[in-house]
């Protein structure tokens, strides 16, 4: 309330109005006299008659001006009988004042309010030390009373931020901080803040403070506070926004438990156990740190091996008894059964008569025993005969069947029946084509017949395999080219029969679902045969005998090129195309092998590769791993392919989990180039895919429908599953004759998009312009590499003229032309050959050369035991080895594999018995026969 100012004593009513009388004239001098002089104020206090000192009902208020719009000061007392404005010390103009007045009905006093008006301009002309102000005086009979004092200010809000809020990154339940200094201002701007446009109710949600100084603090972050976040400033003059600030909540990886640790995997001896866990406690998300450290842990694990029981000799022929027999028992005890192993199979007694027939009982005379007796000596008399005979023949021969020279397999046709007796004193040496007989068709065959349609093949082979036959020489032989199909001559026992000729046998194919996928069929029977995916690496080999004689099917084979419904869970992989074979229904007699293309980098420490089978109700579920010990099937893990032998057909597929971080996917990596719509344009494609043959020819039948041209050969990348990008960029453009469009000379592939790549084909297109119509060439480089990894350099150098450009073959046409073969023509090894080393490596010899040592030549040295169970271990390990071969056709190695077992021989046959057992006991322990 304003102060007040009392007048000097009474003098009654003619005083009073003496008084008054003074107070107008004076009022009016002092107007007057401020008209011309400003600075003569008005006295503080004027004489005043007995009453009550001015009330001030309402007091000038602080005020603003916005923009140029005037502001007005009011103020109202009681009672009152004049009120002036005082600004900055000087009293306002009464031409300035607006004055009402009214009379207070509850207490019969003069009440008068009072406005005056304030301009910017007046506000921008004052320079005191403080704010303009202004403050009203009222006088009564008694005195005079002042009011507070009310500022005036210019209102203004600046543009920019003294700060602007930014973005961070936090773990989730960490503290998130976002400062924001809100532009200067008059009055000072308040502070709003917006999430995601919306605005943020800090009394709703304990966990967000906003008022802490205009910042925003959330104290524990959640996902949900992940978003875009703007500080927005206001006062009476306007409204401004702060730069957004993104704020991501992210959440590191965390382990799972450990698995239980699964059964070892062998069934006896030295194996292993492993364990896994996923990065799923939590799963990273929004950017967080995938889990450090290994997903599978692997133990060594020791099984105690079964030892199956064995018979005793059998004891001595007990006296003959009164019934003309005696008897003699065996025990289960060399060795007896320990850890499971079975029992003695057989009697443990066993009883003859022991006269040989020739019992006297019930003889009536004695010619009968006479007959008797000579019968047995005739038959005692044969029984050493053929004893005598067959040592004699074993003697001469190491193998009671036909031996095998590997040079038959590279040009000398070789092969001697057991019944030719050598003469071991005389040495031969063999210089022209050597015949066979080929007991399929009874007819001689050359060498050079063996091994059509193989052309131009000259090898050089040294027969060590038969040095005991006197064979000491090198035979050379020249194969020549025949326009007739292996082999020459009867060709009904091995041509492919008509389907005509057994339609009640063949399955229809014509009720099976059409989806995207590459197809292929073809009619085998009993002699098997071979069907090839052109330009994919995938193939199925059946072998001869697998289909029953009297049978005959339409077999299939397609590769799914549409979304792949293996869904990889976890870290795991799609490695190889989905693969289908069929009918499902087919039964065959011997394991047929299925080649599959995959991409991995293979290596046990690094990968563990499964082999996996889809269900009839569409689930996938694991048959093996490709290290497990299994006598269901077998997989051979080679750089580029996986061969698995079978027994049933239906959907396949590998996968792979990375084991460490240096598990590397082979990529292949290729450019393309066309010509766009704008003839200045040029446009290159540049892909990056799963290094399997029908991953990249996808790519090229789209590529073809585009009018795509390869640009140079494709090359290998390999990709490693660190977590680190792709980059791909181009490099080297002729400055003057092109340019790249802005923004796209560099592009990079997040890792998760290439380690997944097996959904669609990966690519980027990068867009040049020419300068002018005239260049016809161009020339730069494409340069694909993952950070911290390897880089692949691609050399473009085209010509954009089709008539000028230089064609690069996409694939060989090698496998394209004969997708089915059947019969003998699919094989690379002869079938009278193939016959012979198995009948010779299927029985177990002596001095080590069965089957087991033929698998060990070929590379064959994990799960044996699979070929164990097979009725002839030979046969398959040689469908394995056309499976591998079955491109190239190396006979050579096959050749010199049997070579290499021929030496071993030669080696053993010149040392003494004792030596020989001694070697074949070590050879069997270290190769856990």
């Amino acid at each position: 309330m304003g102060t007040t100012a009392a007048a000097g004593g009474g003098g009654g009513p003619a005083r009073w109005w003496l008084s008054w009388l003074g107070l107008c004239f004076w009022a009016a001098g002092a107007a007057a006299a401020r008209g011309t002089d400003n600075g003569e104020a008005l006295p503080e206090s004027i004489p005043s008659a007995p009453g009550t000192l001015p009330h001030f009902i309402e007091e000038p208020d602080d005020a603003y001006i916005i923009k140029s719009n005037p502001i007005a000061l009011r103020c109202k007392a009681r009672p009152a009988m004049q009120i002036f404005f005082k600004c900055n010390g000087e009293w306002v103009h009464q031409n300035e004042h607006v004055s009402e007045e009214s009379l207070d009905e509850s207490s019969g006093l003069k009440v008068r309010e009072v406005f005056i008006n304030v301009t910017r301009q007046q506000v921008e002309d004052f320079h005191g030390p403080e704010d303009y102000w202004c403050q009203c005086v009222a006088w009564s009979h008694l005195g005079t009373s002042k009011s507070r004092k009310a500022s005036v200010r210019i209102a203004y809000l600046r543009k920019n931020f003294e700060q602007d809020p930014q973005g961070r990154e936090v773990p989730i339940e960490g503290m998130i901080v976002l400062h924001c200094r809100p532009p200067e201002g008059v009055p000072a701007a308040e502070v709003e803040w917006l999430k995601n446009e919306e605005p943020i109710d800090s009394e709703q949600d304990e966990n967000i403070d906003t008022r802490a100084d205009h910042n925003l603090i959330i104290r524990q972050a959640r996902l949900s506070d992940s978003g875009n976040y703007t500080c927005m400033a206001a006062n009476i003059v306007a409204k401004r926004r702060s730069l957004s600030a993104t704020v991501v909540v992210y959440v590191n990886g965390g382990w799972s438990s450990w698995t239980e640790w699964s059964a070892c995997n062998v069934r006896c001896g030295r194996g292993w156990q492993k364990r896994s866990r996923t990065c799923t406690n939590p799963a990273p998300l929004n950017g967080g740190a995938f889990c450090e450290g290994m997903s599978v842990q692997k133990i060594t694990c020791t099984s105690l091996c079964p030892v199956d029981g064995s018979w005793e000799v059998w004891s001595e022929w007990s006296v003959c008894s009164p019934e003309c027999e005696h008897l003699r028992i065996r025990e289960c005890t060399a060795p007896p059964p320990r850890n499971g192993g079975k029992f003695c199979e057989g009697l443990s007694q066993e009883s003859e008569n022991c006269t040989d027939g020739l019992c006297i009982l019930g003889i009536e005379n004695a010619s009968d025993i006479a007959l008797y007796s000579g019968l047995g000596a005739a038959v005692v008399a044969v029984a050493v005969l053929v004893i005598g005979v067959t040592i004699y023949r074993r003697s001469q021969s190491d193998y009671g069947v036909d031996v095998i020279d590997s040079s038959a397999l590279t040009g000398n046709s070789l092969l001697l029946n057991s019944a030719m007796q050598p003469d071991l004193t005389v040495s031969r040496t063999y210089s022209g084509p050597i015949c066979l007989q080929d007991p399929l068709d009874k007819e001689l065959m050359t060498e050079s017949s063996l091994f059509n349609p193989l052309s131009d093949i000259k090898v050089k082979v040294q027969s060590s395999f038969m040095v005991s036959l006197g064979v000491s020489e090198r035979a050379e032989y020249h194969g020549k080219n025949h326009s007739g199909t292996f082999p020459h001559g009867n060709n009904r026992g091995f041509s492919t029969m008509h389907p005509r000729n057994k339609t009640p046998f063949i399955q229809n194919l014509s009720s099976l679902p059409t989806r995207t996928e590459l197809r292929t069929t073809g009619v085998f029977g009993h002699l098997g045969g071979r069907l090839v995916m052109p330009n994919t690496g995938v193939s199925l080999l059946i072998p001869h005998g697998a289909i029953s004689e009297e049978n005959s099917w339409e077999i299939y084979m397609s590769i799914n090129q549409g979304e792949p419904s293996l869904q990889s869970d976890g870290s795991e992989v799609l490695l190889s195309p989905e693969v289908t074979c069929g009918p499902p229904d087919m039964i065959v007699t011997t394991p047929f092998a299925l080649t599959i293309p995959h991409c991995a980098d293979v290596s046990s420490e690094h990968w563990n590769i499964h082999l996996k089978k889809r269900t009839q109700q569409g689930k996938w579920e694991e048959v093996m791993s490709v290290e497990d010990e299994s006598t269901s099937c077998y997989c051979l893990l080679d750089p580029f392919a996986c061969h698995v032998l079978l027994d049933s057909f239906g959907t396949y597929a590998l996968t792979g989990e990375p084991i460490t971080d240096c598990a590397v996917k082979q990529l292949k990596v290729a450019v393309f180039g066309c010509m766009s719509c704008n003839s200045l344009d040029y446009n290159l494609r540049v892909y990056c895919v799963d290094n399997t043959p029908c991953a990249f020819q996808e790519v090229v039948s789209d590529e073809r429908h585009q009018g795509g041209q390869l640009l140079e050969e494709p090359k290998l990348l390999h990709f490693k599953g660190n977590t680190f990008s792709l980059q791909i960029s181009v490099l080297d453009i002729p400055p003057f004759l092109w340019r790249i469009k802005p923004f796209t000379a560099c592009q990079e592939v997040p890792f998760s998009r290439v380690w997944s790549s097996n959904r669609q084909p990966l690519h980027c297109a990068f867009s040049l312009e020419r300068y002018t119509p005239t260049t016809t060439q161009l020339s730069c480089k494409i340069c694909i590499r993952q950070l911290k990894g390897h880089e692949q350099i691609l050399q473009v150098q085209t010509s954009i003229l089709e008539s000028e450009r230089e064609t690069i073959t996409f694939f060989a046409q090698e496998d394209s032309a004969f997708p089915a073969q059947t019969g003998p023509k699919a094989f690379k090894i002869p079938y009278s050959i193939r016959q012979r080393i198995c009948a010779t490596f299927d029985t177990p010899n002596a001095k080590g050369k069965d089957w087991q040592m033929l698998a060990q030549k070929n590379s064959i040295n994990r799960n044996l035991s699979y070929f164990a169970t097979q009725s002839s271990p030979s046969a398959v390990i040689l469908n394995l080895w056309e499976a591998r071969h079955q491109h190239d056709g190396d006979l050579d190695s096959l050749a010199c594999a049997l070579e290499e077992i021929g030496r071993t021989h030669t080696k053993l046959s010149n040392i003494t018995e004792s030596q020989l057992d001694e070697a074949d006991f070590n050879y069997s322990r270290q190769n856990g026969l």
